[in-house]
């Protein structure tokens, strides 16, 4: 049939109003912090053959991995698909990505036929296993992580499996948290069905999978569009997570980007061996750190499907930390999706320069803290500290910001102090954890946790602690994470970047997050900026003069315009400033 452009873009838009309509149900029906405040949740439609048409504003890095769950499903049922099925999983080797992120697909049918998918991913709370919380990244096997679900049906029919309720209900130690966001996902889906129902009522079936069609091609198109101004060749990057917490040996992430014409190859070939930790990334979610790279890179307004994953071809060697066999663990795997991320981003900069910041935070801390109240009930703390972008090409790093792969939120201090036993102590930036540069690198975040209950358990992954976040084009390394313990009698031992273990009352938990990578050399920094960074507290007069060359008057703090001169001179030893050239 003749595709209309006007009426592409109606449907395109109302696919987007449908995906983000989804995801505002599961914010407003949840019961958990961390989906409901750290909104760690995804939501997509797919059409009748389970490919990706639309998805939500929320995190990118789960819905690259759609596709190797829809394929998991239709494997699994085939044609044994109904209205009113509630089909979920979360097996990492069988469509998941790691155990705590369930998926939920609601088949949608139209007069009978089915039309399409309504996907919503949320991280729970707990999912049983050694610890609470379920993200520990010191397991050593899969099964140790908690409840297992390979595709099966919650609802079949319209029918509750009371068998599968009853197992997740028994297995988990928030029940109330976790089948409450269960609720949350079929509600959502409910909405994504019925909505995508009014869409192919107005425009007709045959219409409708034309137009779905057509947007999948039509991202590709564009995609490939880009892609074909870029110089072709191979392009390699290799960045480290700084260990896996049980050896120091740091964990080498390899990739190279072959551009060929129109399409890309994306190989991490030399990459580490899948690890002990619970740090391997299943190849599911190595694909979707893949694609959104790419994808983040993009130029116009390429739409947010599947058709993009054509022109893209990933390859991870198996038994890798990047496509891990039975029986690894993957409960910590988003922190190597973060350094695949920053290993892309630095290979795509040779290849595009100007679209490429220097290297964020290195992903979000994940901080959990699980124990009992007196009277027994399980409380379960898992906070997600979100940090800071690397300074951009034309722009500094933004600070206090979620991951470019995230769309997450820092837990307000409020919530996490009225429901746990827990007091945050400090909650700020970190004065001169910048890096330097023309456009200097976002500010770390510092995050402090004081216990209030008799005992508890502390889960803690991050990184960076070894290896700065790089900058780019002349610009420096953002500052190392660093985490302590402070005793109630105010002594203090370094915590490594990995750990679990016991707290007990009054002990103090503080992390400082990595900073933000600098772009650009730093002595081309407007001095009037580095001044405005100095008068809000973000860096020292110290790191102004060091970094800078910026010397400031010890009366006024303003800037000592003939010292600067001299100071900048010095620290580019061949090159002569004149005032001009910076005031």
């Amino acid at each position: 049939m003749r595709i209309d452009p006007i009426t592409l873009a109606v449907v395109k838009n109302a696919l987007d109003s449908i995906v983000d309509e989804v995801a505002y149900t599961v914010l407003h029906t949840a019961r958990s912090e961390i989906v409901k405040d750290v909104m760690d949740y995804s939501a997509a439609l797919c059409d009748s053959h389970g490919t990706m048409i639309a998805q939500a504003k929320t995190i990118a890095l789960h819905l690259g991995a759609v596709p190797e769950a829809m394929q998991a499903i239709r494997i699994q049922f085939g044609k044994n698909i109904h209205e009113g099925d509630v089909i979920i999983l979360n097996d990492p080797y069988q469509g998941g990505m790691h155990l705590p992120d369930i998926f939920m697909v609601t088949p949608i049918f139209h007069d009978g036929s089915l039309e399409g998918y309504s996907v919503v991913i949320c991280h729970h709370t707990d999912v049983g296993g050694r610890v609470p919380g379920s993200n520990a990244s010191d397991s050593t096997e899969i099964f140790q992580e908690g409840l297992r679900l390979p595709v099966l049906k919650l609802y079949d029919r319209g029918l509750l499996n009371t068998a599968v309720h009853s197992i997740i209900e028994r297995n988990v130690r928030v029940p109330d948290r976790v089948l409450g966001d269960l609720r949350a996902q079929r509600a959502a889906c409910h909405v994504g069905a019925r909505e995508l129902v009014k869409l192919i009522s107005k425009h007709g079936r045959t219409a409708a999978r034309a137009y779905f069609a057509e947007l999948l091609d039509y991202a590709e198109r564009m995609a490939r569009a880009d892609i074909r101004g870029w110089p072709d060749g191979t392009y390699r990057f290799t960045d480290y997570i700084d260990d896996d917490g049980f050896s120091d040996d740091p964990i080498p992430i390899c990739v190279a980007v072959t551009v060929d014409g129109d399409q890309l190859i994306i190989d991490y070939e030399g990459s580490s061996l899948q690890v002990k930790a619970a740090l391997n990334a299943t190849k599911s979610y190595t694909n979707s750190c893949s694609y959104l790279s790419v994808r983040c890179v993009l130029q116009g307004d390429v739409p947010n499907n599947a058709g993009i994953f054509r022109c893209i071809d990933v390859h991870a060697p198996e038994a890798s930390v990047l496509n891990p066999v039975m029986p690894a663990p993957c409960a910590a795997r988003a922190l190597t999706g973060y350094r695949v991320m920053d290993a892309m981003f630095g290979a795509l900069a040779q290849i595009v320069p100007d679209r490429v910041p220097a290297a964020g935070e290195g992903g979000n801390t994940v901080i959990a803290i699980g124990g009992y109240a007196p009277d027994r009930k399980p409380f379960i703390i898992v906070d997600m500290v979100c940090g800071c972008w690397g300074g951009r090409p034309d722009r500094d790093g933004v600070d206090a910001i979620t991951n470019p792969s995230q769309n997450l939120s820092n837990t307000p201090v409020e919530t996490l102090e009225r429901q746990h036993p827990i007091r945050v102590e400090d909650y700020g930036m970190v004065p001169d954890s910048c890096g330097a540069g023309e456009f200097r690198g976002g500010l770390g975040v510092r995050r402090s946790y004081r216990l209030l209950a008799d005992e508890a358990g502390l889960q803690l992954r991050s990184d960076r602690t070894k290896f700065a976040p790089y900058g780019l084009n002349g610009g420096h390394p953002g500052r190392k994470t660093v985490n302590w313990l402070e005793e109630p009698d105010g002594t203090r031992r370094d915590l490594p970047g990995k750990v679990t273990m016991p707290l007990v009352k009054g002990q103090l938990i503080v992390h400082e997050q990595a900073g933000g990578g600098g772009f650009g050399d730093p002595l081309k920094r407007d001095p009037c900026r580095v001044l405005a960074d100095v008068a809000d507290e973000k860096l020292s007069a110290g790191a102004a003069l060091s970094h800078y060359g910026i010397v400031l008057n010890a009366e006024d703090n303003d800037i000592d315009i003939e010292a600067t001169v001299q100071r900048r001179i010095k620290m580019q030893s061949n090159a002569v400033l004149d005032n001009d050239d910076w005031v």
